[in-house]
């Protein structure tokens, strides 16, 4: 039977990253925990054996019942039932397996009922599922939710509600509105506090992935007379008051088993989390960063989904007397599509071990004071994990739709069918970059990590001075010089300082960035293994026309340029 764990070398290899060995140090607290529970590692080797069970696991269920169902999930999707979802047949056998392998809530600490895995391989089980049904890591995935509740709630609601996160409950993050969707500050839902101290909500809430969740963060606006994020507040919504209806299910292009619901409060009782006012500021930050990873794990594995039905379908299909991916201009899009799915994946889990490390040692600190080198390092990978979080989620997600079209187009007009899995792929692939932020947005996110010189310090201090083998001498090269075009770039565009110019340019700049680090990943990959190295030299050749592209084209637009493009719409009739 398939095994989404054991067929892909790729997840074996990040587990293994030398930097694992202080993530699992530091997320098991020195395996402090070993005398408490049974089933707790005593060492590092120890733990990788239990991640690598859990893993193989999480892939047999992937490849034995989540993607054979996706097909008639696909086809069937959610229903709304007396103002609630009922879920398609295949999404909960889905989750029917997943529960009764206790894989729900699996990063939440050991004593609500988790395994306490860090974020890699929770990510890596991401990674599958959605190679498996992107639409359904939207349900099971959204366990992120619960990591917000243990950063952020009081010790009574972490003990009501992780606890049944961990037997199987779902959970939902109810954000948007029908007039607030990028702009969170404009949420309207109203949180309003009655005398004995308790907070009720009332409104309408749009576009909530799987919205009838058991256990909701619902982002409220609790005070009176304000406009803006300072007057929003973090609830938590137990599904078990009955006080919410869904409206409706949106019917959308792709990611069908995913309920995307309107839902109505009414009077719905809800409890504040942490402190008012710092629902958008501090708590919803950390949620979509969160949420921003999860994306960046969906996009790789559809990315992989497409990669395998192009490659299996160009081996087998056969015109003009051989198989088509004997063409150059078969072969060489197949390659590509490796290219970028290697650096994808070498980003999403090099962005992990950022998070896993700073999170680790946040939540370390609210037990016990951090030593001076903790708190640096806490810091240090706290803003690597900010800039790389936005830079994974715009470039992991345009990739993927980038695939995703390729495997359409390798098929030819069979991939436009629903024959094959290519036509429901490229339909999942379109929400990643939109959802959770569009790329604009993810631009907007990451473009300080650029104009602060944080980006080119990392790769400038840690990324170009590793030690290379000989082979890889001409493409660490290349990558030296796409860092100083890169350097150039950005004093070009912050020396007018003009901020419309840089927002204009940002996009550029960023995605120059991103394949100089994506690119250093896959060098660096190949030093511990030389199967990357085809995906290394060919996505730093590409990468390198690219930037000469953009850095040419930067050097074209002035900030007096830009009146050409503004004038373009209100000069052209309709």
């Amino acid at each position: 039977m398939a095994n989404y764990y054991t067929d892909n070398r790729d997840l074996k290899f990040h587990l293994t990253h030398p930097l694992m060995k202080r993530v699992i140090e530091l997320r098991e607290n020195n395996y402090t925990e070993k005398d408490q529970y049974d089933f707790a590692p005593f060492n590092y080797e120890d733990a990788i054996d239990s991640y690598d069970k859990v893993l193989e696991v999480i892939g047999a269920i992937c490849g034995d019942i989540i993607a054979p169902n996706a097909e008639s999930v696909d086809v069937e999707g959610p229903q709304v039932v007396d103002n609630h979802v009922v879920y398609a047949r295949g999404t909960q056998q889905n989750l029917d397996a997943l529960r009764q392998a206790n894989l729900m809530g699996i990063t939440l600490p050991r004593r609500y009922g988790g395994l306490n895995l860090s974020v890699i391989p929770y990510t890596m089980a991401a990674d599958m599922v959605s190679r498996a049904d992107a639409g359904f890591v939207n349900v099971w995935g959204l366990q992120d939710c619960a990591e917000t509740i243990n950063e952020f709630a009081d010790a009574s609601q972490k003990e009501h509600y992780l606890p049944r996160v961990c037997r199987g409950e779902t959970c939902a993050m109810d954000l948007t509105e029908p007039d607030a969707g990028s702009d969170l500050q404009a949420v309207q839902l109203k949180a309003t506090q009655k005398e004995d101290g308790s907070w009720v909500l009332n409104g309408v809430k749009r576009f909530i992935t799987n919205g009838d969740g058991d256990i909701a963060l619902v982002l409220a606006r609790s005070e009176e007379g304000t406009t803006d994020g300072r007057g929003l507040s973090m609830f938590i919504y137990d599904r078990k008051n009955m006080a919410v209806k869904v409206r409706r299910i949106e019917h959308k292009l792709g990611i069908i088993g995913s309920p995307t619901c309107e839902l109505v409060f009414k009077d719905a009782p809800a409890e504040l989390v942490g402190s008012r006012r710092m629902g958008l500021i501090k708590y919803v930050m950390a949620l979509m960063n969160g949420a921003r990873l999860g994306i960046g794990a969906q996009s790789t594995g559809i990315s992989e989904a497409a990669y395998r039905e192009a490659l299996a379908y160009a081996k087998e299909r056969k015109q003009f007397g051989k198989a088509i991916i004997e063409f150059p201009a078969v072969y060489e899009i197949l390659a590509g599509m490796k290219a970028k799915l290697d650096a994808s994946r070498s980003l999403l889990y090099e962005t992990c071990r950022f998070v896993d490390i700073y999170k680790t040692l946040e939540h370390i600190s609210a037990e016990r004071a951090l030593t001076p080198e903790e708190n640096a390092e806490m810091k240090s990978y706290r803003k690597l994990a900010n800039f790389f979080t936005p830079l994974l989620k715009g470039m992991a997600s345009e990739y993927c739709n980038r695939l995703a079209y390729d495997a359409i187009q390798i098929h030819g007009g069979s991939g436009f069918m629903k024959d094959y899995p290519a036509e429901r792929i490229y339909r999942d692939a379109r929400i990643t970059s939109i959802y959770e932020g569009t790329t604009q947005l993810q631009v907007v996110a990451a473009i300080r990590g650029i104009t602060t010189g944080a980006c080119l310090r990392h790769i400038r201090e840690v990324y170009e001075p590793a030690e290379i083998t000989h082979s890889l001498k001409e493409l660490h090269g290349i990558l030296k010089e796409m860092t100083d075009e890169y350097e150039a770039a950005v004093a070009t565009v912050m020396a007018p300082k003009n901020n419309e110019y840089l927002d204009f340019h940002a996009r550029r700049l960023v995605e120059m960035a991103g394949n100089i680090v994506m690119g250093y990943l896959l060098l660096l990959d190949s030093v511990r293994d030389a199967h990357y190295k085809t995906s290394a030299d060919i996505f730093i050749r590409s990468g390198q026309s690219e930037n000469k592209s953009k850095k040419h084209y930067i050097d074209g637009i002035s900030p007096e340029r830009l009146d050409v493009f503004r004038l373009v719409p209100a000069n052209r009739k309709q």
